[in-house]
């Protein structure tokens, strides 16, 4: 039986494609195929009327490589997205010293991948589609975020010329909805003048009906310390309608950010709690119902990583290697090579366990012990990350194979 290796290159809006089989033999020159409806039906019908058994393998480059393989699997056809680092350290027997980089070489150079990996590919389905869609609610999530950390951080600049310190009254989190106490506190009192120009029962009384119409919590000392911590500011603006329409705008932007960020926060639960890892990864101490999708959505599905060591190059919290002849250097930085969003989401489930000290988690002990040898921030928290990594790894794919194929 003939076997039809079809390699594609993708592009933004069209892909290169190559068709081969074992010896070398050319069945397809390498071809453009725009990402248009009618010249996918075409590619489609054009690999349906081969002689033989046909495997497409493209990269999994961004988004733009989703549309063409969900026409393709939707057709019936098999179809493998592989890690983009993994076509570009191939070798194959037609490598040599002068790189050729062009559309048409990779979609060659991924169709004898396809060839020579021809029986461990793997089959992209709907749990890929569900983990593409959490990958990119998790790069929204960090886009709105960066968003949010902007506007929070323009508002305190603006209260700073009004009611230095408000922002420091409640630390409460934020709320499902995303509103937060202090913002609210801001939006109502947006200068000092509004709380201290009034006798202290006048705004202790019209604080209480305030917390009861937000649903706040009120307490009476609070509000006391609210006004007499309110004596104390310099403000630079004035109490006017001008100043008061500048800080409500703010206030409005960092809510609807804020909003957006919990909205996304609560649908990658939602989205992360259909894939069969779920279960495991949140069990992990450290991890959270935001942090869990995020770290799901940045590893993908953990079956693609060969060995342990591979997980943690994937997220560059592997150690580097120097070594030549009898020098070999001991101490060396991480490579960085891998995904910067996992590194990011890692340190921050490291953070976590520093702060809670789980006294029964492998991982916070070692960590804590590399504390204790006085080595630095960086170099524990890495360490930490990378063991992290490992269980991760062996925890999830030990429960991936006890369930059924």
């Amino acid at each position: 039986m003939n076997m039809n290796a079809i390699g594609i290159d993708v592009s933004k809006r069209k892909s290169m494609v190559a068709i081969l089989r074992p010896g070398g033999e050319v069945v397809a020159k390498p071809f453009e195929v725009s990402h248009l409806s009618k010249d996918l039906r075409s590619l489609i019908h054009r690999i349906r009327s081969l002689d033989g058994e046909s495997r497409i393998v493209m990269e999994c480059t961004g988004h733009y490589y989703e549309t063409i393989a969900h026409e393709l699997v939707s057709a019936g056809l098999f179809v493998s997205a592989v890690n983009p680092q993994l076509i570009r350290h191939y070798q194959d027997e037609d490598n040599s010293l002068r790189k050729v980089e062009s559309d048409k070489a990779d979609s060659l150079k991924i169709a004898r991948y396809t060839l020579d990996r021809w029986s461990k590919l793997k089959q992209y389905g709907l749990m890929d589609e569900l983990r593409n869609q959490l990958k990119t609610m998790n790069r929204q999530f960090g886009f709105y975020m960066k968003h949010k950390t902007a506007m929070k951080n323009n508002l305190i600049g603006l209260l700073d010329q009004t009611y230095p310190g408000v922002n420091t009254y409640f630390d409460s989190p934020a709320r499902e909805d995303g509103s937060q106490k202090w913002v609210d506190f801001a939006d109502c009192y947006w200068h000092a003048d509004c709380v201290r120009k009034i006798s202290v029962d006048a705004f202790v009384d019209h604080y209480q009906k305030w917390c009861h119409r937000k649903k706040y919590n009120f307490s009476k000392t609070k509000a006391e310390e609210i006004y007499e911590t309110a004596k104390e500011p310099v403000s630079v603006l004035p109490k006017d309608v001008f100043t008061k329409r500048i800080i409500k705008q703010a206030v409005e932007q960092l809510n609807t950010a804020s909003r957006t960020v919990e909205q996304l926060r609560s649908l990658m639960n939602e989205t992360a709690a259909q894939l069969p890892e779920y279960s495991v990864v949140m069990a992990m101490k450290g991890v959270g119902p935001s942090l869990g999708p995020q770290l799901i959505a940045e590893i993908g599905d953990v079956s693609r990583f060969t060995h342990r060591n591979a997980i943690t190059a994937f997220a560059g919290v592997d150690p580097g290697v120097n070594e030549s002849g009898d020098y070999s250097q001991k101490s060396i930085h991480a490579s960085k090579h891998g995904s910067p969003a996992l590194r990011k989401t890692l340190f921050q489930v490291m953070d976590v366990l520093i702060k809670t000290k789980p006294q029964d988690d492998p991982v916070y002990l070692f960590m804590d012990k590399k504390r204790a040898q006085g080595k630095a921030y960086y170099v524990y928290m890495t360490a930490g990350a990378n063991k992290f990594l490992r269980i991760y790894y062996g925890r999830v794919k030990e429960y991936l194979a006890s369930l059924p194929q």
